[in-house]
């Protein structure tokens, strides 16, 4: 049986670190696949739970000097011990980075003094002084090295036991070597002073190096963090207490005793704690936090309210019918997590590059150092193209630095999926954003997307000798069956005159046309213009023609031998459709229309919002062959619906989006959710898609940029123009300005109008 699961990581410093472990997993027997983020620390695994168990899987990484996280059952809960234990982790950060400051301004004030010293720019150094830095510096280098520096260490403990090397291996080799040569300097100075230059040692590189890079790890650590305050925020909406009625009695019990059926009260400024139906009382509830929408909506017997959002000045009993991970907001936040979890395709180059990265380094640093001792020795003498060799060696390893390729995508990933949670835009994974950006051609359905979605009935034309409110009961009784938002229409609009709906037997549904069943021994039909002629019934053509070209839907009603009447329904287009249409223009996209209504009405309303082109009185098959159609035509076709009814559309189409009040079969049925059915959230969407995209180019330009142009200076490529030699300290610089600079453009995506 195969299961995929996603566990946390821990002791991943770098992308590397995720490319030893993702090869270390595939390699074990019963894994199908495993891809790991280290954006997020979690890797998710496909494997088969009869060949291989969990504890196999901690197992098979663990010698690495990494763990697999084994979650306990409940989301939140994992949550919430993983953002603890980074808060930990992060404190330890903080004190080694702390205790290294000090000795990191020691070493630079001693490098400065030396250097400007030897220029004659200032007096030059001391006996006395230059005596007590030579037996500081050394002490200082070994509590950064073996104390601070210890993970580094680890990582060639690692390279030799496993032959597995990471980011943690470069530094450790390239620290660990100033530091000896230093130390072998130092201990035989007397020895070696024929041989070498024992006044040139490499103490204050490894301490400045060390703090540098410690440094740049805390910031990028912490600004990791930030990038998951959007699931933080979607946790802290979950209420942790609920008013329970239970033989009668009124027990505040916490949400995890709470069962399906309770009857739960709500009390004003309380927060609802699972979703469920109003039986008694009315408020309005605030569902800005999970839908977007800033006004309260009222809530009355028969309404629906879901987990994590606010009462405000009313009480109101409902009943609970979906518990814990069953609730909208557990599917929201699993969502979320998910999503900011997943690889966007464009990932794949930098995981592709950061998996080869460190043993082309290795290669690199080595051969830096075999060249600068095999041609600089006989113009520089050996012991000047040893130092200068010994720098260029450390400088490469240490200035290498694929953190940054690693973190240019989920980072972005996890801010844009982030923001998108807030706005009621649920992204079901990285490569939906992704495609959503290239996205030519949106396609839209009309009735919820365009419209309101809430038809009304607004005039009867009748052609029998009954009066009006007979043909409604009719009409309303065999609609009250229907699922249809028109249906819909028609049954409010009887009940609002209080009338009576009739026993209808043998009710069926005829996809795309209509609908018949049998009242008091009649049967009816009722549909559109193509079910009577079916039937082989004449309509009023030229009404209907008139209707249609105002924007109304007509619904005929007959029997087996005649029209009985022909009723207006009419949906209002929503506000917010014309300007959406207008945004998604400028953003470059051709706006299609597919409806199953009558193709004047369609016409009508993409008059009144600008729509490009229509296709109206298409059933669902007709529908996907449109998409398809689109498709084969080159473009890119994004396709948005209610995400139930046109289900083989959005899946279809290259990114299926669902407009809809956040049902569980919406946020499963398409690649992206908008939650409230708000058209505005669609072209926030598409512009969210960019500003991600155009952040992870960003990402990865200045990723590669600093590798690129980093590593041949590190190596010594600027000697033979200017005689400059990099420091290994500049290299550590560098290397942590890039990764922080990463995290830090990705973040900017959150300042970001939508």
């Amino acid at each position: 049986m195969y299961e995929t699961k996603t566990y946390g990581i821990k002791g991943m410093h770098c992308a590397s670190c995720a490319a030893i472990i993702e090869k270390t997993l595939r390699k074990t027997d019963g894994v199908v696949s495993a891809e790991v983020n280290y954006g997020t620390e979690a890797v998710k695994v496909t494997f088969d739970a009869d060949t291989v168990g969990e504890e196999s899987l901690a197992y098979s990484i663990q010698p690495l000097g990494y763990s697999l996280v084994i979650p306990v059952k409940g989301t939140d809960q994992d949550t919430r011990r993983s953002k603890e234990e980074k808060l930990s982790e992060l404190l330890a950060m903080r004190n080694k980075v702390l205790s290294m400051i000090p000795l990191a301004i020691i070493a630079l004030f001693v490098m400065g003094w030396d250097m400007f010293g030897s220029f004659g720019v200032i007096s030059e150094m001391s006996i006395f002084w230059k005596e007590f830095f030579h037996h500081l510096l050394p002490v200082m280098a070994t509590y950064a090295l073996f104390v601070v520096g210890r993970p580094y260490l680890a990582g060639i403990g690692r390279f030799l036991r496993h032959g597995r090397a990471d980011m943690d291996t470069l530094i450790g080799i390239g620290t660990l070597s100033a530091y000896l040569y230093s130390f072998f300097v130092g201990a035989f100075e007397e020895s070696l002073k024929p041989f070498l230059n024992v006044d040139a040692t490499y103490f204050d590189v490894t301490i400045i190096v060390i703090a540098f890079i410690g440094l740049g790890k805390y910031l990028e650590a912490r600004s990791k963090l930030r990038t998951g305050d959007a699931i933080e925020k979607l946790l802290g909406l979950q209420a942790k207490t609920a008013l329970v009625v239970r033989d009668g009695k009124e027990i505040e019990m916490s949400i995890d005793q709470v069962v399906r059926g309770d009857f739960i009260i709500v009390k004003p400024g309380s927060r609802i704690p699972v979703d469920g139906i109003v039986t008694e009382g009315s408020s309005f509830v605030d569902e800005s936090m999970v839908t977007g929408e800033p006004m309260p909506i009222r809530k009355s017997i028969g309404d629906t309210v879901v987990a994590g959002t606010v009462n405000t000045t009313g009480a109101f009993t409902f009943k609970a019918t979906k518990i814990g991970a069953e609730t909208l907001l557990s599917g929201i936040i699993r969502m979320v997590e998910d999503a900011q979890g997943s690889k966007a395709p464009i990932q794949a180059l930098a995981d592709t590059i950061s998996g080869i990265f460190v043993p082309v380094v290795l290669v690199i640093a080595f051969l830096s150092l075999a060249v600068w001792l095999i041609v600089g020795t006989p113009f520089l003498g050996f012991s000047q193209a040893l130092s200068y060799g010994l720098s260029s060696f450390v400088g490469v390893l240490i200035i290498a630095c694929p953190c940054a390729l690693g973190l240019a995508t989920p980072t972005a990933i996890i801010v844009g999926v982030g923001k998108g949670a807030k706005e009621g835009i649920l992204i079901k994974d990285a490569a939906t954003l992704e495609q959503l950006h290239k996205a030519t051609v949106m396609v839209v359905d009309k009735t919820g997307t365009i419209t309101e979605g809430k038809p009304k009935l607004v005039s009867v034309l009748n052609h029998s000798d009954r009066n009006d409110d007979e043909l409604i009961a009719i009409l309303a009784s065999l609609e009250s069956r229907s699922e249809h938002p028109i249906a819909h229409a028609i049954v409010t609009g009887a009940t609002e005159k209080d009338i009576i709906f009739g026993s209808v037997e043998d009710f069926s549904a005829i996809e795309g046309k209509g609908i018949c069943g049998r009242i008091d021994g009649t049967i009816y039909h009722a549909g559109n213009a193509r079910l009577f002629d079916d039937l082989g019934l004449k309509c009023d053509s030229t009404s209907m023609v008139k209707a249609t070209g105002e924007g109304k839907t007509p619904i005929i009603l007959g029997n087996d031998t005649s029209v009985l009447g022909i009723f207006m329904v009419e949906d209002a287009v929503k506000k917010a459709a014309k300007q959406a249409v207008s945004r998604l223009h400028a953003l470059g996209m051709k706006v299609v229309m597919l409806t199953g209504d009558d193709a004047d009405t369609a016409r009508y309303v993409a008059t009144q919002v600008g729509i490009d082109e229509v296709v109206a009185g298409v059933l669902p098959e007709g529908k996907l062959k449109k998409i398809k159609e689109l498709q084969a035509g080159g473009s890119i076709v994004a396709m948005t619906g209610d995400g139930i009814n046109d289900a083989p559309a959005l899946a279809a189409a290259d990114v299926g989006i669902a407009m809809g009040t956040g049902t569980d079969v919406a946020i499963e049925s398409a690649g992206i959710t908008l939650l409230h059915g708000d058209i505005s959230k669609l072209v926030k969407a598409v512009h969210l898609s960019k500003l991600t995209m155009n952040g992870i180019r960003q990402n990865l330009f200045w990723a590669f940029a600093y590798n690129v142009v980093g590593i041949p200076i590190a190596a010594g490529l600027l000697y033979p123009f200017f005689g400059i030699v990099l420091n290994p300290v500049f290299g550590g610089l560098a290397m942590a300005f890039s990764s922080v600079s990463v995290v830090g453009n990705s973040l900017r995506l959150r300042t970001k109008r939508l």
